[in-house]
């Protein structure tokens, strides 16, 4: 195989920060850097991997808190759907940022679209799956076998919608129309908690049956 995934466990609300990259290509995008910035750049610089990207399933202090350190020392651009682009450098999330003891995010470089293909290297293509609920601009991105999930969906739960801009009816329909739909056997990697699969979410999670 030659994907390279690691998860690191970040900040105090534990946020699993994915990295996920090509031993052939040497490249790699790191999804939600919510804080402790120096593990992931330390995990970039062993594999001798090149960051192409840094994508934010949602604009959460809690996902984002890392975003400007990564930039900083990669100078690759931030990624977040268009309906989060907003709060991601908000007043409210500044100050949730303060709350969590993580650095405010910098802008977006680039705003996402449902469907988006953002292609890391030849053999790594994520598309965007625009699930809102959690957040009017949450996602999922969907590449082979990995489905990362953000706050969307977790193992045998789902995320809270009683923050801004959430919905919990939105949040039911994105995952059963745009995830539960999907392929028993892939995947699935949560923003918080252990990994799952989609067959073990359609059969197990109380809040999908």
């Amino acid at each position: 195989m030659n994907t390279i995934l690691e998860t690191i466990t970040v900040g105090s609300l534990d946020v699993n920060c994915y990295i996920l990259g090509c031993k052939i290509h040497k490249k790699a995008v790191v999804i939600d850097p919510g804080d402790n910035s120096r593990t992931i750049l330390d995990f970039i610089k062993k594999n001798s991997l090149e960051l192409t990207c840094i994508i934010n399933t949602h604009a959460h202090a809690d996902h984002v808190g890392a975003n400007g350190k990564v930039k900083d020392a990669s100078g690759v651009p931030i990624l977040i759907h268009k309906g989060d682009a907003d709060f991601l450098v908000s007043e409210s999330n500044k100050e949730m940022a303060h709350f969590y003891g993580v650095n405010p995010s910098p802008k977006a470089d680039r705003l996402l679209n449902d469907g988006e293909i953002i292609e890391i290297c030849l053999d790594i293509s994520l598309k965007v799956i625009h699930t809102p609920g959690h957040s009017p601009g949450g996602i999922c991105l969907h590449y082979n076998g990995f489905l990362f999930t953000g706050d969307t969906l977790f193992a045998n739960s789902i995320g809270r919608s009683d923050l801004h801009g959430g919905s919990h009816n939105d949040l039911i329909n994105s995952i059963k129309t745009k995830l539960i739909i999907l392929d028993d056997k892939i995947k699935v990697f949560p923003g918080h908690g252990p990994p799952s699969t989609i067959g073990d979410e359609k059969q197990y999670n109380p809040f999908l049956i």
